[in-house]
């Protein structure tokens, strides 16, 4: 019998056995490399010493890999993913059948874990390797809280002290998420705090601001620099991070592959790109090799469109302007979301992997607006007994949209996308959303030229 008329179960399960062994680099396919993150002093490429001050050294030299193309997971993080992976495939019939649409669709969900979403992936092996080096702790910041819970839980496993910068408007709407980090030992600073230069200058110049991640992302580097033993450890948007969430699209493409499922879309949610280009990596490197075609969608907020109506130029991954320069879609590293945006997804730029891919024309990038994303993820809940993170709404969102145009064309078109996490500390956003109170905001033209106005102008960086 042919894998063509095998059942499709509910979900797909793979053994422990058939957890991937390696990370895959979508670098070492890339034709265009991901422009070099620059040192904002000289303008000159990053060097592996440079980066060393902040990151841990192995991290480091998986930041500028640019050719090798698998990278070995070492044993000691397999056997830390076993404790959550692989995580399952489901195909979402409960959703097929509610939309009365031909299309199939399924998505890979990531909320297994306490954390709650994929962000456990990359902190454990940040945490192993800084461990490996012998390090007290690391610094770090979180938005939401999904990163910052997953690097607790990470640090407190491997016993290395854990300092996380949570922006402040999430640390005040998100105490629970805040509580499970400190269960986990971490220490929980809102941010912009007095605890940091960088932090007391931003409260000077803007009192009573609700932060932001580029904020917190100062604050975080500053603490990891001024402290003996210390590094700074990032969720999303460098290459290294990508790299270990590709676990994702590498258990995903070994799930289809076993029923002999050819997705036509790969569909997922993008903030600073980690868990959308984890789970589309394996997938375009087919791409990238000419083995395969896959129509690949980013699905960005309408209120923090970098990809849609960013630019693509070299900027400061943080609002202090304390980082390396990295060349990315951006909306400039002073824009702050509107106070109403709730859905995540904050951060001003997006990964240079994905910017660069984007720019090349290999994928296709959607703004949707918040109220949308919502009605999606109220929809999806109450079908598929997921109550979804908000980011993971927007693929929600865009998935449905796609399998609803399935249904006018009558088109069989297989659906994968990622659902990234849970919403269960999200209830704020949601209550919101259940009283009716939630409006969207998009940015006026005045409003991201603000932005753009803070890019840093140098010859060739022209917006």
């Amino acid at each position: 019998m042919s894998n063509q008329n095998k059942e499709i179960p509910y979900k797909i399960y793979l053994e422990e056995a058939e957890l991937p062994k390696q990370w895959y680099n979508v670098r070492a396919d890339m034709k265009h490399k991901p422009a070099p993150l620059l040192n904002p002093d000289t303008l000159q490429p990053m060097t592996e010493k440079d980066l060393s001050v902040v990151f841990c050294e192995e991290l480091v030299k998986q930041e500028l890999d640019n050719t090798t193309p698998y990278i070995d997971i070492p044993d000691e993080i397999r056997n830390f993913y076993k404790m959550y992976r692989p995580a399952p495939l489901v195909r979402a019939y409960c959703l097929e059948e509610k939309l009365q649409t031909p299309a199939k669709i399924y998505y890979k969900f990531e909320g297994n874990n306490t954390s709650g979403s994929h962000k456990l992936n990359s902190a454990i092996a940040q945490a192993y390797y800084a461990k490996k080096q012998g390090l007290k702790g690391v610094t770090t910041e979180t938005g939401a809280g999904q990163w910052g819970t997953a690097l607790s839980m990470a640090c407190s496993y491997l016993g290395l002290d854990c300092q996380v910068y949570m922006v402040k408007c999430s640390y005040e709407q998100k105490p629970f998420r805040r509580e499970v980090m400190r269960t986990y030992g971490a220490s929980v600073t809102p941010s912009p705090s007095d605890t940091t230069e960088i932090g007391r200058k931003i409260l000077k110049e803007h009192p009573g601001t609700s932060g932001s991640l580029g904020c917190a992302i100062s604050e975080a580097v500053e603490r990891a620099t001024q402290q003996e033993g210390y590094r700074y450890v990032l969720g999303s948007v460098l290459n290294q991070v990508l790299l270990h969430q590709t676990i994702i699209g590498l258990e995903t493409k070994t799930a289809l592959d076993k029923y002999g499922i050819q997705p036509d879309m790969i569909i997922g949610c993008a903030g600073g790109g980690s868990n959308l280009g984890g789970l589309i990596s394996p997938f375009m490197g087919e791409k990238l090799r000419g083995e395969k075609d896959y129509q690949i969608i980013a699905v960005e907020p309408a209120s923090c469109p970098s990809f849609t109506r960013g630019k693509f130029v070299y900027d400061f991954c943080d609002t202090g302007m304390v980082t390396p320069l990295q060349k990315m879609y951006t909306l400039g590293s002073g824009f702050i979301p509107s106070a109403n945006h709730a859905g995540g997804l904050r951060y001003h730029g997006m990964s240079s992997i994905l910017s660069q891919l984007y720019h090349d024309g290999l994928m296709e990038a959607r703004s949707v607006e918040q109220t949308s994303v919502f009605e999606a993820a109220v929809q999806f809940a109450r079908v598929e007994g997921i109550l979804p993170a908000p980011e993971s709404a927007h693929a929600i969102r865009v998935a449905m949209d796609e399998a609803l145009k399935c249904k006018e064309t009558g088109e069989e078109k297989t659906i994968v996308f990622g659902l990234t996490g849970t919403g269960y500390f999200d209830m704020y956003a949601y209550e919101k959303f259940n009283n009716g109170q939630m409006s969207d905001y998009i940015p006026t033209e005045e409003d991201l030229a603000a932005g753009f106005a803070g890019i840093p102008k140098f010859p060739g960086n022209e917006i």
